[in-house]
């Protein structure tokens, strides 16, 4: 699988195979994608481990996610919410999400998850009539065009004091680049609207391809 970390890949070697640890169900979903194409877009397990011990620091019981390719960062999510907890998986392929199911069933969490096969902007503002202000918990790995729409939906979704992260958001390194192309540009200019959003606080993390971390307030 390629090297996903701005770290030297000694060093990201060291932290996703010495300093941190998989389950066998991950480890096998993980080997598992390897063969599929666009194995590369799985998180990393060091990002994977992050999004547990956030939905648990937050004490997520229902969790959204907004790009689940083959289900790794949902099997990482479901895993930290409670028995009455849930999470709803946005993905447009059926192919891909396929895959995981197996894996989900196997750790036990495939009754926490409602996967949702449709444009993921739809599930949100459907979910938005019902569920503002309700979730504590959101992944966004998808579409990098869409990322500003799928900001603004999650943050009315999010409770006060909910945790929202989006995913590639220094793309590899070319965030910085002053030719960067057209979707590093939007999330250059999302990451810099979140940063001056009076609405939440936010970090953004170097894990993996980077990680912005939103705190609503």
């Amino acid at each position: 699988m390629p090297h996903k970390s701005l770290l030297p890949e000694n060093v990201s070697q060291y932290v996703n195979e010495v300093a941190l640890t998989e389950t066998d169900v991950q480890k096998r979903l993980r080997e598992r994608t390897k063969s599929v194409p666009s194995g590369g877009m799985q998180v990393s397990i060091d990002q994977g481990r992050l999004l547990t011990l956030l939905a648990k620091i937050v004490g997520a019981k229902f969790a959204v996610e907004v790009g689940t390719f083959t289900g790794y960062s949902a099997l990482c999510v479901a895993s930290a919410l409670p028995a009455d907890g849930k999470m709803i998986c946005c993905d447009v392929s059926d192919e891909w999400t396929r895959i995981g199911k197996p894996f989900w069933a196997d750790a036990g969490v495939a009754g926490k998850i409602d996967l949702r096969i449709a444009p993921a902007i739809d599930t949100l503002n459907t979910l938005i009539k019902t569920e503002s202000g309700q979730v504590d918990f959101v992944f966004i790995d998808a579409d990098k065009e869409a990322y500003p729409a799928y900001y603004e939906a999650c943050l009315t979704l999010l409770r006060p004091g909910g945790v929202m992260v989006l995913d590639n958001m220094l793309r590899g390194g070319r965030i910085a680049d002053a030719d960067a192309d057209r979707d590093t540009v939007i999330l250059r200019d999302l990451t810099l609207q979140i940063r001056d959003d009076a609405r939440v606080d936010m970090s953004l993390l170097t894990v993996g391809d980077g990680f912005v971390v939103v705190r609503k307030r």
